[in-house]
């Protein structure tokens, strides 16, 4: 379950700068930009942080450089190659999970998120990195503009997959009633590779109505490494809106 709030400063554990709502809305900036902006002003003096992937989260990344170059001292692990170009192209410090196991937060963008904060990732190929930063994190808050929320999720479920499995996992979500599909590359010839070295299928399920049932029934398919189905992690979900407000869902406790 959740609850919701709309605001700028007053919904955050720290002050937002208080021309930010204003600032967005009054250079046209997206949905995308509010959230990223408003998911920096979460992160802790002396904090270390998980960085996920993608266009919301680049973002958070931009404004957390931002903070660093007026003293916040933080070290964050990143998810993927894109994170880590940003992340130092920012000034933020890196580290590993094998330094820190334990992170105090971790900020990620999502595919869709549905009205119990289940949530699909994996459009840019990243899910299996961070679905283990948002475990190994004691705060996990998702970045999205409003389109990506749904009352029930209905998005294509990104599957990473070994490729010698390839054929078996599609089988495996043909039997669960998925149509699935090899992901292939834009740019090249051939299928996307993952920073993991592995293909990644898109699976479409239609409406999920038992979305932690599906978690577990592909997480048992032989070869798979990792899908991007999310459930019982996030804490939060900060929705960029088109006026530059910011919308946030939390879970209750």
């Amino acid at each position: 379950m959740w609850y919701c709030s709309q605001g700028t400063g007053e919904d955050y554990p720290h002050e937002v700068s208080d021309n930010m709502q204003e600032r967005n809305a009054a250079s046209g900036n997206t949905g995308k930009q509010a959230a990223g902006e408003a998911a920096a002003w979460m992160v802790d003096d002396g904090s270390v942080i998980g960085l996920g992937t993608g266009s919301t989260t680049a973002y958070a990344i931009k404004a957390i450089g931002r903070r660093i170059d007026e003293g916040l001292d933080v070290l964050a692990v990143v998810t993927s190659y894109q994170s880590e170009m940003l992340a130092i192209e920012a000034g933020i410090p890196l580290t590993t999970l094998a330094e820190h196991p334990e992170l105090d937060i971790a900020i990620d963008g999502a595919d869709q998120v549905d009205a119990d904060l289940n949530v699909i990732k994996g459009g840019g190929a990243a899910h299996t990195r961070e679905k283990v930063v948002a475990f190994s994190s004691e705060q996990f808050v998702v970045v999205v503009d409003d389109s990506k929320m749904k009352e029930k999720l209905d998005h294509f479920v990104p599957i990473e997959v070994l490729p010698y499995a390839k054929d078996l996992v599609m089988r495996c979500v043909r039997e669960l009633g998925g149509e699935p599909q090899l992901r292939l590359a834009s740019r090249k010839d051939g299928p996307v590779i993952t920073d993991n070295g592995n293909f990644v299928i898109d699976a479409s399920f239609g409406v999920i109505e038992n979305v932690e049932a599906l978690a577990i029934s592909l997480s048992m398919c032989p070869g798979v490494v990792e899908h991007g189905i999310f459930t019982d992690v996030t804490d939060m979900v900060l929705i960029g809106n088109t006026d530059g407000s910011v919308t946030r869902l939390d879970t209750l406790i």
